[in-house]
């Protein structure tokens, strides 16, 4: 499997709750009604929460809890598959409805998107 990890921050006109709420409930039905010509396998969302355990988890790695406000996965069978969905004329125009519909709620500049392959070392089943 081919996964896509894309780590959203909110455009600065929104609230984390106004970025959450038209990400879960206008992209992912787009995301969720082109799946078949993008060879979109799985499709998650992964939404930040502000806890009393931000600051304890974050300050011994220097990093910054709140600097993201979300992470999507996207998975596809192979790295073949990815670049054919998106070879295609119905994965060119699925692609560049998702994109429009991404400059409405997300800062695309600090939003870095990249490839990788999963390997996994704990299952729950």
């Amino acid at each position: 499997m081919v996964k896509l990890v894309f780590t959203l921050r909110r455009r600065e006109d929104m609230t984390r709750e106004e970025f959450q709420r038209y990400w879960r409930e206008q992209h992912a039905p787009l995301v969720r009604r082109h799946a078949g010509a993008l060879r979109i396998q799985r499709y998650v969302q992964v939404h930040a929460r502000d806890t009393d355990l931000d600051e304890a988890v974050a300050a011994p790695r220097g990093s910054e809890p709140r600097y993201y406000d979300g992470v999507a996965e996207l998975w596809w069978d192979s790295l073949e598959d990815l670049v054919a969905a998106y070879s295609s004329e119905a994965g060119q125009a699925a692609g560049a409805e998702l994109l429009e519909d991404e400059r409405r709620f997300i800062d695309l500049p600090r939003s870095p998107l990249w490839l990788g392959e999963e390997h996994e070392f704990i299952a729950t089943s």
